[in-house]
């Protein structure tokens, strides 16, 4: 089953494209991971597939449903969440009410009804140990995981991830891999955007490379690195 698909889809800002007749799916249980150099489109993308921004023209299904109309809000309630590249949790909150506040309002639930789930996600994110901690108290990793978190606690079908290793330690960043592998593992899809290449590697089946808006390549990482065109675009290599 295809969850997500893209068909001609284009966005512009006056003269400047910034999202230039892209079209790609994501199949369900797969993790797509994007590249591209900075400017080149990648969360403008996100926010076209989130609702956040309306495309110009195209098309984007979701489990074979058009939502290119649909609201950012209606969007997130039929499965589609995101983690966003600053994590801005609300830091006077708890790290679990800052879970309570993402689940009542990305599941349409009241508040008893989703507090078994948020402890589930807390224990999966690893940060059930800092469930009553301040979030404004939390190191860059933890608010890596409180925005991990936050994303999956509106029980997402798809998974949105914008350069959520970017900033960690190596250290870190695999701590952070094998979290996200281990989602990814129990059935959730997830499309990655992310600059730290080893990282989206260690998760991914395929790549998508993105530059001045346009989808110049997608397929397995393997092939679509080594790919001229996307060692002259992306990497500055000149082949």
């Amino acid at each position: 089953m295809t969850m997500l698909a893209l068909n001609n889809v284009s966005k512009s800002f006056g003269a400047l494209t910034v999202t230039d007749d892209a079209s790609f799916d994501v199949p369900e249980g797969q993790a797509l991971g994007i590249i591209g150099p900075n400017g080149a489109g990648k969360s403008t993308l996100f926010n076209l597939i989130t609702g956040n921004l309306r495309s110009d023209s195209g098309s984007i299904c979701f489990q074979g449903r058009d939502v290119t109309r649909v609201s950012a809000m209606q969007r997130c309630l039929t499965g589609i969440g995101r983690s966003f590249q600053i994590p801005q949790p609300f830091e006077k909150l708890t790290v679990f009410e800052n879970l309570l506040v993402a689940a009542t309002h990305g599941r349409n639930q009241s508040e008893p009804e989703v507090r078994d789930a948020c402890a589930d996600v807390l224990e999966r994110t690893g940060m059930l140990r800092r469930a009553n901690t301040p979030a404004g108290q939390l190191s860059l990793l933890e608010r890596k995981r409180l925005e991990l978190a936050r994303a999956m606690a509106t029980a997402p079908k798809l998974l949105l991830l914008d350069e959520i290793a970017g900033g960690l330690t190596e250290g870190e960043c695999q701590s952070l891999i094998a979290t996200i592998r281990d989602i990814h593992t129990q059935g959730v899809t997830i499309i990655w955007i992310e600059h730290v290449l080893h990282a989206l590697t260690s998760v991914v089946e395929r790549l998508l490379v993105l530059d001045f808006g346009k989808v110049i390549g997608i397929g397995a990482p393997d092939e679509i690195m080594a790919s001229r065109a996307v060692q002259e675009i992306y990497l500055g290599i000149d082949v």
